[in-house]
């Protein structure tokens, strides 16, 4: 035989004996004065929901993802660069050049010359 607490909506304590040998037979009594109640009646305190509520969509929600602020860099990057360039002195910007060529920056034209000359050896 197991015992169960069982606490009322009206605060009424009720101990509910679950009977092990005899499949369904359930006996509840009051705690207090160890009356037998003929009929228990449980009424739940809320709804249960077994699913998760979905989230509305939210332009904010793809803006804040990791690609919304990549895309929002390049265009900001795209957008924002030609105005900065165009205000620059054009002896600094001939300055800032120079200094890109000694410092020996790759670009995409580096890498594919070694490409270029592999493959002119090999078909030739």
């Amino acid at each position: 035989i197991s015992n169960v607490k069982v606490i009322l909506n009206g605060g009424q304590n009720v101990r509910v004996d679950v009977s092990a040998r005899f499949p369904g037979k359930v006996q509840a009594a009051l705690t207090e004065n160890r009356r037998g109640l003929t009929e228990l009646v449980l009424e739940p305190l809320r709804e249960e929901y077994y699913y998760e509520i979905r989230e509305p969509f939210s332009i904010m929600s793809l803006v804040k993802s990791p690609m919304g602020l990549m895309i929002g860099f390049m265009l900001v990057v795209v957008f924002l660069m030609p105005k900065l360039m165009e205000n620059m002195d054009p002896e600094e910007m001939k300055r800032a050049q120079e200094e890109m060529r000694n410092q020996g920056i790759p670009s995409l034209s580096n890498f594919l010359q070694p490409a270029a000359a592999a493959a002119t050896a090999r078909s030739g």
